[in-house]
């Protein structure tokens, strides 16, 4: 779906990457407004991440091969997906995209991380990430391992700042969940299971703990860090995390998915790879068709957590709807 945006001095055709949830039905106008809201939400964010990282290349005596290496990692491509959460889930709360913006910037910053370590020859060895060279390939496998390094430290040095929250107990709990989503029980340990489970007969518990980590954990933390910033209530931190894991296990699914069915031209990336490898996956194990089922109740179980929230959860629902129906 494209929608057209006018203002006075241009036209501007917008398309959220990889959606294609929005036909002729009396849902269309709800479509649009995402489509629009998520265009949005992706150039402040982008926007942002140009200021945080253009202050890499310009502090004294950083390296500016590796400061090079870090935007090229980050810059000019992406869903901005995990932002997109960050942000809308605080807007329930009252909370506005300026105030949200850095805790956004810096779960990107670690998402970006994770996909040049990912695309190492030592992980998934992969030569193409959004349809241009990965950065092992455009500098060297030293400097992407670096750059890696250096987008995951950053992002903690973002989500410290007075900027990030004005109440040091906040930036506390944010700080403590992206490390938590982050690291050895979270995505970097969800990473090491997936390579631990290649070639190994797996059940349907082992792949959905797999990518609950792998995927989810980081997904999770994003709605989850909106609610943070809102001061949500228990029951409503409870809604969005239920919402949260829904979604989080429905994009790794959607990934399995585009990996079996998609074309480079498609994802950007390599196909068919999962299977080569011999990974534990939901396709693997269910088939086509099975995760394409499994991916719709996932669909429904998120809608169904945000109901808690009325029409405010809209552009969340919206999200989920764009997960369960992505093609890149």
């Amino acid at each position: 779906m494209q929608i057209v945006l006018m203002s006075a001095h241009r036209i501007v055709v917008a398309t959220p990457a990889g959606y294609t949830g929005c036909g002729p039905t009396s849902e269309d106008r709800d479509c649009v407004l995402f489509a629009e809201r998520v265009e949005v939400r992706r150039n402040a964010v982008e926007k942002r991440l140009r200021h945080l990282l253009g202050d890499v290349r310009g502090a004294p005596l950083a390296p500016v091969r590796l400061a090079e290496a870090m935007r090229y990692a980050t810059l000019g491509g992406g869903k901005r997906f995990r932002p997109y959460l960050v942000i809308e889930a605080a807007a329930l709360f009252g909370v506005t995209e300026q105030q949200a913006l850095d805790t956004a910037a810096a779960i990107e910053c670690i998402h970006c991380y994770s996909l040049v370590h990912d695309d190492l020859p030592a992980m998934d060895d992969d030569d193409l990430r959004r349809g241009r060279p990965t950065v092992h390939k455009a500098f060297d496998e030293a400097t992407a391992i670096l750059a890696g390094d250096g987008l995951l430290t950053i992002a903690f040095e973002i989500l410290s700042a007075p900027a990030a929250h004005p109440d040091p107990a906040i930036r506390a709990q944010l700080v403590l969940g992206l490390a938590r989503a982050s690291g050895w029980r979270g995505m970097a340990g969800g990473q090491m299971l997936d390579l631990e489970a290649e070639g190994v007969l797996q059940d349907t518990a082992s792949i959905r703990r797999i990518q609950a980590l792998k995927t989810g954990a980081l997904i999770e933390f994003s709605v989850d860090a909106g609610a943070i910033l809102g001061c949500a209530s228990a029951p409503e931190r409870e809604a969005l995390q239920a919402y949260a894991r829904a979604i989080g296990l429905a994009f790794q699914i959607g990934d399995d998915l585009l990996d079996a069915e998609g074309s480079p031209e498609q994802t950007g990336k390599a196909t068919g790879k999962d299977a080569g490898a011999g990974k534990a996956t939901f396709v693997s194990l269910l088939g086509i068709s099975g995760a394409h089922e499994t991916l719709r109740a996932l669909g429904s179980e998120a809608v169904s957590a945000l109901k808690v929230f009325g029409r405010r959860g809209a552009s969340l629902e919206e999200a989920a709807h764009f997960v369960t129906s992505r093609r890149s």
